[in-house]
């Protein structure tokens, strides 16, 4: 089986060696949402999206940092991939010539952790290498992929009226999985509610982290609605506990926040934590952690899928690149633009087909223009470092 990762550890052709990267833009633009999103840690109505942007041989790439406002989902925030950027990150990237995205991985390295500030500016730099050398993402890390399956992940509503009114919706524009969240007092009976007036759907749980393993007789009744999987169950950085759970579930665990590298996902293979993992780009440190993610996966049979952390279109189509990967056989959070935003900050928008599927374009780097307009007239703040201790 040919690995995926070369791309991780080699330049990635002629025309991308010693490309000098000459700015890097970072740039905060709010957009609301359709709808409040909640989850076990919190409601949101807006998302302060960070974009970034680097620039070489007069092109300019477009990536995107996940980083919410408040350290909920990760310790990681806007505020401190900022300073990671500017202060150790982008003097690391304008220091010399570039010479592929293993080259850039290895300069992150010396600095521990940060994985969403890492991963904002692979993003743009892969962007930016497409557009330079004609190719689109997936051509660049091997997708094999023209259409990928999508789910919708529903946020915990103020009734199961709303809640059912929703799975209908999104069942009815075609999407191929529902995915509710769930945390203690709306999880149980919730799901049970939903399967029985869906009972051949592909249904699966999200808990970010709600549960304990004292709570293991409680989850064990998920056993009962023949769930594709439950997602992140216990603490956000644990592997042993629910190593435990599922040696007593039926259901198939999936990590999400507990894997934070290739190395971690491997550890937790070996341990039995899981049986599916949910690769966000963002949160594992960008595409040279999220691929060698993707070969241990794949040459071990076991399935992942690629999550959403409610990215604008820029977001959005890196992960489109990323599951047009052979390995992402199950339906990901990517879903429609309109999912979540009114306007998106691409053209065209993200859009999801009747059949539940989503297009993999084909054009240069994330393969949309971006709507440059509409991002400047809704940016907040913006910053560009243009030299080694030097921005203006």
């Amino acid at each position: 089986m040919q690995a995926r990762s070369e791309l991780a550890t080699r330049p990635l052709s002629e025309a991308s060696a010693r490309l000098a990267i000459e700015r890097i833009e970072m740039r905060t633009v709010r957009l609301a949402l359709t709808e409040p999103f909640e989850t076990s840690f919190g409601r949101i109505d807006s998302r302060l999206i960070f974009l970034v942007t680097m620039t070489g041989a007069g092109i300019t790439g477009w990536g995107e940092v996940v980083a919410a406002e408040e350290p909920r989902y990760s310790y990681e925030t806007v505020g401190t991939a900022k300073h990671v950027i500017r202060d150790y990150l982008a003097p690391a990237v304008l220091a010399r010539p570039v010479t592929g995205l293993g080259d850039l991985a290895r300069r992150f390295a010396s600095f521990r952790g940060h994985n969403m500030a890492k991963a904002g500016l692979e993003l743009a730099y892969l962007d930016l290498l497409g557009r330079v050398t004609g190719q689109s993402l997936t051509e660049l890390i091997g997708g094999t992929q023209a259409r990928i399956p999508v789910g919708v992940s529903l946020g915990i509503q103020p009734t199961i009226e709303l809640l059912l009114e929703r799975v209908e919706k999104y069942l009815a524009l075609g999407y191929q999985r529902i995915k509710l969240k769930i945390k203690p007092g709306w999880d149980i009976e919730i799901v049970r509610m939903v399967r029985e007036q869906h009972p051949e759907i592909l249904l699966s749980v999200d808990a970010n982290s709600a549960y304990q393993l004292k709570d293991l007789d409680h989850l064990k009744q998920l056993d009962d609605f023949n769930l594709l999987m439950i997602e992140q169950p216990l603490e956000h950085d644990d592997l042993i506990d629910h190593a435990k759970l599922q040696a007593h579930l039926a259901t198939a665990i999936c990590l999400d926040e507990s894997i934070t590298g290739a190395f971690r996902a491997e550890q937790a293979l070996d341990l039995g934590s899981c049986r599916i993992i949910n690769v966000k780009i963002g949160r594992v440190g960008g595409y040279s952690q999220a691929l060698a993610i993707h070969d241990a996966c794949y040459t071990r049979n076991v399935p992942v899928w690629c999550g959403g952390m409610l990215e604008s279109g820029i977001g959005r189509a890196h992960n489109i690149a990323l599951a047009s990967l052979p390995g992402f056989s199950l339906p990901g959070d990517i879903s429609a633009s309109s999912r979540y935003f009114a306007r998106d900050v691409i053209i065209p928008e993200v859009l999801v087909a009747t059949d539940g599927t989503v297009h993999v374009p084909r054009g240069p780097g994330i393969g949309f223009e971006i709507n440059l307009d509409y991002i400047t007239a809704e940016t907040q703040t913006v910053e560009r470092i243009v030299a080694l201790n030097g921005r203006k």
